[in-house]
């Protein structure tokens, strides 16, 4: 080990050089292992933290998070008269993006069921949770808004009254969160114009209308609101979430509600699976494919560094050789260079990482198992990696050193 360190300190500016690129290199396999992680964490999170039992979507859909899914109000009260059902609340989920001193701001809207839900068991870091039925919002602090904010979105002034910490949904997108009543405002607002010409249109086709014809008086409902139409459904939610009561079998009121024509019902472990299936299987086939990749290169830079410092080194083997050295010792002076490189490189990599990754736009997650894998990885390849270097001194004869 003395010979290693000696060689080290004979040659310190390349070799820090050298550990600096190979821990930069680390790092993005790093990274890009705690970037997965963050992905599922995000996909995930939501799912854990409202805390339901069952989601009920619509027929055939993967809904809300894997797919749209669009399901009546009044499927709420249905799923409430199932025996066995504790409580059953509205879940509305859409994305806006709108713009916000210049730059584009994509929201994920979650409307809470108020009263009944008002957000109490959100990760609050500053203000409160929701206390009025309309105008009020909690958001995330990657939406970088500030406490008493007014933020106007369709045709309404909201006040964010709560910051919370790490809700971000499955696209990497900052959690805000309203009343059902008002998430729904925001997805169904409509241009003024666009409100006028649906109201013209109405009467255009009540005009050819025979009904309308004998009773003309028919005629005045269609210059009013669509809210005011009794024929007109109410605006539909995204799902129903289910908490069950204690002691209820989950599989009996899955099967009672699967048996309605018009849903389809997963568990909070089904809706992950969606998830983790779905885009985040593609996240993490892509990401894998960058991580072998830039592990390969590591080990062919690493390789190539070490047959380099051989070669400097061929004048000072066969010296060693000449006085009598074995190979052991020379080995031993090879490998144990590649081995201190590695654990250097590993070390930049970990401590850069750590100051560099919190700043990234999605979270970077380092998990233990990790980071433990990628230690063991980068052993095998300083000991792969010096194999060059080994084979090369094994050919370096003793007598050129008399040259």
């Amino acid at each position: 080990m003395n010979l290693a360190f000696k060689d080290i300190q004979h040659n310190l500016g390349r070799f820090v050089l050298t550990a600096i690129g190979i821990g930069m290199l680390l790092m993005i396999v790093m990274g890009m292992g705690g970037i997965y992680r963050g992905i599922i964490e995000d996909a995930t999170l939501l799912v854990e933290r409202v805390d339901a039992d069952l989601w009920v979507v619509q027929r055939e859909t993967r809904g809300p998070f894997a797919e749209l899914s669009r399901v009546p109000p009044t499927l709420v009260h249905r799923v409430a008269a199932v025996p066995g059902v504790r409580s059953s609340r509205e879940f509305i989920y859409h994305t806006i993006q709108r713009e916000r001193f210049g730059k584009p701001l994509r929201i994920a809207v979650l409307g809470l069921d108020w009263p009944t839900d008002q957000g109490d068991w959100l990760p609050l870091v500053a203000g409160r949770s929701l206390r009025k039925a309309h105008y009020e919002m909690v958001a995330d602090r990657s939406l970088q808004m500030k406490l008493g904010e007014k933020v106007k979105l369709g045709k309404e002034t909201f006040t964010v009254v709560g910051i919370t910490g790490s809700m971000i949904s499955a696209s990497g997108d900052g959690l805000a969160f309203f009343t059902a009543a008002d998430a729904q405002a925001i997805q169904f607002d409509s241009p003024g114009e666009a409100v006028r010409l649906e109201r013209a249109a109405r009467e255009s086709r009540g005009e050819a209308n025979d009904l309308i014809a004998r009773q003309p008086s028919l005629l005045e409902n269609a210059s009013r609101p669509t809210s005011q139409l009794p024929a007109v459904a109410s605006s539909q939610i995204s799902a129903v979430m289910v908490k069950l009561s204690p002691g209820s079998n989950v599989e009996t009121v899955k099967s009672i509600i699967s048996g309605w024509g018009d849903v389809s019902v997963f568990t909070s472990e089904g809706q992950k699976e969606l998830l983790l299936r779905g885009t985040v299987e593609k996240a993490r086939r892509q990401i894998g494919m960058f991580r072998v990749l830039l592990t390969a290169i590591a080990a062919i830079i690493m390789a190539l560094i070490l047959y380099t410092l051989t070669l400097d080194k061929i004048h000072s083997i066969a010296l060693l050789k000449l006085i009598g050295a074995s190979n052991a010792v020379i080995l031993g002076l090879i490998l144990q260079q590649a081995i201190v490189l590695g654990v250097v490189g590993y070390a930049i990599a970990y401590l850069l990482g750590s100051q560099l990754f919190p700043h990234f736009p999605r979270r970077v997650i380092l998990a233990n198992a990790d980071l433990v894998q990628l230690a063991v990885v980068v052993v095998i390849i300083s000991v792969g990696s010096s194999l060059m270097g080994i084979w090369k001194a094994l050919q370096v004869s003793p007598n050129e050193a008399l040259t």
